[in-house]
């Protein structure tokens, strides 16, 4: 439960608090303590090509603001709204604007547009091509999880159990969805994941729902994890971490649930395994990886013949969802050191210090580069390569 103890959990739709101190004890009885990091052999060579600062990153507020890559340009965003469009190669910014309003949800991107939620419950469409606001509208609830369009449509999930459908030429609404908020639930929101005309989201109560797109009708929904538990803490499920999709096949996790395989033409599960992660999954190697909260990272079969490998040494280090690069899987710990294990067997193969204070925010991988966005604000580019 330590992530719990420093994460705000909302108590009801409008009304919000921060947990803090329950079940404090010394590091030295503290079960849930992070491990203390033990020397490793080093058999890749991990180097930092270039690094630019964001404004001020996730700011103050547990935000897991990304950036977000097509082509050769990155696109990032701070909580204190800068946004900057970045060259992949070099690290040269192309352009940098410093909007008026703090910024919790980024980054989305279609075409020529990218897409910010704010902390005030706006979502913002800019131009790619120059930073310029296209259009703002105010809906009710945080915006914590990046927009997604399709050309015609721009999805926004919020904070308050709700996803919304957006025209994405004017940004008038079309349509609402209103999921049911347990008593308590992790802060934050899962990224929507629109494909064609296609919504995927994950929701606060356990369920993955499909939706179309243009007119918000609900296709199918799966319940990833089912609320057990005497408390309402041992009850929090939600689905709030990267969710996968790859050809027919959408993967999930939910804190003290599953990670689940569902096939989207039905809606149905393929398989599921125990698992609480609040960072999400990723996929590579024939393999589906999630890091749980108590530091495993674990690599489970595609085809659901259960788990090839697991790596326990991270324990209680807040681990960042797990990003293959390469033959590796990455994840950034609460001290901000990043980790390279195999994704062969899950044994480690590097370590660098990316920057203090962590990075929540996923990870971007294009062959054997890697973009680290720290909470700081810092965008670092590496590039791994065996020794």
């Amino acid at each position: 439960m330590q992530w719990l103890i420093t994460i705000p959990l909302i108590l009801s739709l409008g009304a919000c608090s921060t947990v803090k101190g329950w079940f404090e004890m010394d590091d030295d009885d503290d079960p849930t303590a992070p491990v203390e990091l033990v020397d490793i052999e080093q058999t890749v060579k991990i180097k930092k090509l270039w690094s630019v600062g964001v404004g001020d990153g996730q700011g103050k507020g547990l935000y897991r603001l990304q950036p977000v890559m097509t082509g050769d340009t990155l696109y990032a965003a701070s909580a204190d709204g800068e946004v900057k469009a970045i060259g992949r190669n070099k690290g040269k910014a192309l352009w940098k604007v410093d909007l008026e309003t703090k910024l919790s949800g980024g980054v989305g991107h279609y075409g020529d547009a990218v897409f910010l939620g704010s902390s005030d419950g706006s979502v913002l469409k800019l131009s790619a091509a120059t930073g310029e606001l296209l259009w703002s509208t105010r809906l009710q609830g945080e915006v914590l999880a990046p927009p997604q369009g399709n050309g015609q449509v721009v999805v926004a999930q919020t904070y308050d159990g709700k996803l919304q459908g957006l025209d994405a030429d004017s940004g008038e609404k079309l349509w609402t969805y209103d999921s049911d908020v347990p008593v308590l639930t992790i802060r934050g929101t899962s990224a929507p994941i629109l494909n064609g005309n296609t919504v995927y989201a994950g929701f606060a109560n356990g369920r993955v729902v499909a939706f179309n797109a243009d007119t918000g009708g609900v296709m199918w929904e799966v319940r990833v994890a089912i609320s057990q538990g005497r408390s309402e803490i041992e009850r929090i499920v939600d689905v709030d971490g990267h969710m996968a999709l790859i050809g027919n096949e959408l993967y999930a996790a939910s804190y003290q649930g599953r990670v689940v395989a569902i096939d989207v033409a039905s809606g149905r599960k393929l398989w599921q395994k125990d698992v609480s992660s609040f960072s999400g999954v990723s996929q590579g190697f024939g393999n589906v990886y999630v890091t749980d909260e108590d530091g495993t990272i674990s690599a489970y079969l595609r085809n659901g013949q259960g788990l090839r490998w697991e790596q326990s040494a991270l324990g209680y280090r807040e681990l960042s969802r797990p990003t293959p690069v390469s033959s590796y899987v990455a994840v950034v710990d609460l001290e901000g050191y990043l980790h390279l294990v195999s994704q062969v067997d899950g044994e480690f193969v590097g370590r660098v210090k990316a920057g203090g204070g962590g990075a929540r925010a996923d990870m971007i991988a294009n062959g054997n580069l890697l973009y680290v966005f720290t909470n700081s604000g810092s965008l670092i580019a590496y590039e791994i390569t065996a020794k």
